[in-house]
């Protein structure tokens, strides 16, 4: 894939979008323009966890003005993700569909700790490097990460559900602030961190602060003199003492806060003197970069022979002690009969993806051989798998199911025709190496002729495997019962 001039990225945000351009020159990424708009998308996540018009509208809104900038940029050359309140809302297929249609570009959601890698990555490459090991939080709208990693990789990865949108609407409603509301949003967020104190405490020298939160609490420590640089547990307790005192955050009068960050405030300050009271942070820089800068470096990565996809597969293989022969086998076939079905012009993204499927599809045999396709496909549709999106997971999830056993499982859900033609070449590729040894195959040939799938075997070979032309046939019917016309040919 030939690498653009000019990569993107757009950040959807709890709290607010960001869209920032960088220019690649040679191994390094020269960020240029950047926009932020302050959508807010988690103070229009109504009860029940649905996006309201207005939330809806506001992101559109940001989204069109993206839009603009990015018109001339071609698909690969931009990534938009989405975090933790299109995580949560359950109408965030209907909006993610009509913010692509705006945007020009597909959008994924991606998971809590695939966000955190991103944001350490993001981190990591803005920093000189050292031996020491980096705490970095991040406190979003919806969520906040937390990251320990040295250099370039991450040890720990974790997503908090707290935000500093979600903790001021929950807590500072209307942005009034009292004592006891702080206590109670202090003692909400401590809970949350009950659940990695253990695990992160003690475990890194410097701790660093990414994103608007911390940016904005270390701008206003600094210049209301609350601190000498940085976030500190002084400065922070000076700050809390004034918040509790004004009682509205529309009465702070404080230098170096800014009007948009008024409404999230409060909560992003509880979450932050949580934190520092339970991690047992003294000090905290803030970080110049952030999600956005990591998701260009992990865009980057995939024009080197660095996709970080490809190095998720090689894990899970070891992990889940996939024969690498095996794999390979299906992998292979599937890849050839893809191709011969796709024509002239095969989708390279598609054939991307049954690789990763052919090389995992045997992944569920570690936890029962009986029906494995399911457990692999219920792993890839669940597993914490860095690099990927929510979306690739579950197509992934989609064919692994789809590559044996009868087909009235995905009743409905098989319906692309580029997922069909990956679905048929793993299933058959399967079938061929169901006894799992390298066997001589035939000669073979696959097209598509009239919207009908054709696959051409040699006949004597057929003819001496009774077996395998019967699964063959049984294929055929399969197939049939979806409504896609697969045939069979001797030759």
């Amino acid at each position: 894939m030939e690498q653009p001039t000019f990569l993107a990225a757009v950040d959807m945000g709890s709290n607010s979008f960001r869209l920032q351009v960088a220019r690649v020159e040679g191994d390094q990424l020269y960020m240029l323009d950047g926009l932020r708009e302050p959508v807010r998308l988690a103070a229009g996540l109504t009860e029940d966890n649905r996006l309201d018009m207005a939330a809806q509208r506001r992101a559109l809104d940001a989204l069109g003005r993206f839009a603009e900038r990015l018109r001339d940029l071609p698909r690969e050359a931009v990534r938009a993700v989405g975090t933790n309140s299109l995580r949560v809302a359950v109408n965030a297929p209907e909006f993610i569909a009509r913010a692509e249609k705006v945007l020009g570009f597909p959008i994924e959601v991606i998971a809590g700790r695939e966000e955190a890698r991103m944001i350490y990555l993001g981190v990591a490459h803005g920093l000189p490097q050292t031996d020491d090991n980096l705490l970095v939080m991040d406190i979003g709208g919806g969520s906040t990460e937390f990251i320990v990693g040295n250099g370039l990789e991450p040890i720990k990865l974790e997503s908090l559900y707290m935000g500093c949108v979600s903790y001021s609407t929950r807590y500072f409603p209307d942005g009034k602030i009292s004592k006891r509301a702080m206590e109670k949003a202090e003692i909400a967020a401590r809970n949350e961190l009950q659940s990695i104190v253990a695990e992160y405490r003690g475990q890194w020298q410097r701790a660093l602060g990414s994103s608007g939160t911390a940016k904005a609490i270390g701008e206003i420590l600094e210049q209301n003199g609350y601190s000498n640089g940085g976030i500190t547990r002084a400065g922070l307790d000076k700050l809390r003492a004034r918040l509790i005192d004004a009682g509205d955050v529309r009465k702070l009068g404080l230098q170096g806060l800014r009007e948009d960050r008024l409404p999230s405030l409060p909560g992003g300050f509880a979450i932050m003197y949580a934190a520092f009271c339970e991690l047992g942070i003294t000090r905290m820089q803030v970080a110049l970069s952030a999600l956005r800068e990591g998701v260009l470096y992990d865009l980057w990565g995939r024009f080197h022979n660095n996709d970080m996809r490809d190095v998720t597969v090689q894990h899970f293989m070891r992990r889940y002690h996939v024969v690498p022969a095996q794999a390979a086998r299906v992998a292979k076939l599937s890849d050839k009969l893809a191709r011969e079905f796709f024509g002239e012009a095969p989708s390279e993204s598609a054939l991307q993806v049954l690789g990763w499927v052919a090389n995992l599809h045997g992944v569920g045999i570690r936890v029962a051989h009986s029906g494995y396709h399911r457990h692999t496909a219920y792993i890839l549709a669940n597993a914490d798998m860095p690099g990927f999106s929510k979306k690739e997971q579950a197509r992934m999830s989609l064919l692994a199911l789809a590559h044996r056993g009868g087909l009235k499982k995905l009743q409905g859900a098989l319906v692309a025709q580029e997922d069909i033609t990956l679905a048929i070449s793993l299933r058959l590729a399967a079938l061929f190496y169901r006894n799992r040894t390298d066997v001589a195959l035939p000669v073979m040939q696959a097209s598509i002729e009239n919207g009908k799938y054709c696959l051409a075997l040699d006949a004597d070979w057929l003819k001496q495997s009774p077996l395998t032309e019967t699964a063959l046939q049984d294929e055929v019917k399969q197939w049939k019962s979806q409504g896609v016309n697969l045939k069979l040919v001797k030759i």
